[in-house]
């Protein structure tokens, strides 16, 4: 996949938790601003709780980023993201930098 250097990519908050409850809608808003650039960035610093179907949910739009030749990259990781992200052990996988605050190293 070709890296698209874009400074001012476009910053997707998510603040509601990544569980099966609104895995659907979040599903769509995620897919929708993916569509929309080449380049998304997706924040995920205030996700309290996240579950496998959110996982799943992040698994997913990093794959179409993939196949639609486009970056979607996490820029900031709550602790339940990290935690997730730790235990099925995919922080590698993802690609994304991992910053953890120096009160939890």
């Amino acid at each position: 996949m070709a890296t698209k250097k874009n400074p001012s990519a476009p910053r997707l908050a998510i603040a509601d938790d990544l569980t099966i409850y609104n895995a659907a809608a979040l599903k769509q808003r995620l897919i929708d601003a993916l569509h929309a650039t080449d380049r998304l960035e997706i924040d995920l610093s205030a996700v309290a709780e996240i579950d496998t179907a959110g996982f799943q949910l992040l698994v997913l739009v990093k794959r179409e980023a993939r196949r639609l030749d486009k970056e979607a990259q996490i820029v900031a990781h709550s602790e339940a993201v990290r935690e997730v992200l730790d235990l099925y052990n995919m922080a590698a996988a993802f690609g994304d930098p991992l910053l953890i605050p120096a009160g939890k190293a």
